[in-house]
């Protein structure tokens, strides 16, 4: 048990470094961690689509940014494992993040 937890953190860890990296051109390694962000992070899309929608209609976007993030969820989820497992391929064409945003917790950073 503890062992998971520790390789539960490194790998938190790790896909938090990822996300912070600026680089011009995305890698496979940015893939990767984006596919293992949407993995584990998914449930985030929830949270985060409230925020989004109360931003652009306040309390009213509330409902909707529900409804969205648990579309989202299952969106995020797949979207990932597919980052995940081809991430040595450049497809889409060099890397690119397939959602937006890239990762799951970017709807918090504004």
């Amino acid at each position: 048990m503890k062992l998971s937890r520790t390789i539960l953190f490194t790998a938190c860890l790790g896909i938090l470094t990822l996300g912070s990296m600026n680089a011009v051109a995305d890698t496979a390694a940015q893939k990767f961690g984006r596919g293992l962000a949407g993995m584990t992070c998914g449930f985030l899309e929830l949270l985060g689509n409230i925020v989004k929608e109360t931003q652009k209609q306040g309390v009213v976007g509330i409902p909707m940014g529900l409804a969205k993030g648990i579309g989202m969820i299952v969106t995020r989820e797949l979207v990932g494992v597919y980052e995940f497992i081809s991430a040595p391929f450049p497809v889409p064409s060099g890397f690119k993040p397939i959602l937006s945003p890239e990762y799951p917790w970017s709807y918090f950073s504004k």
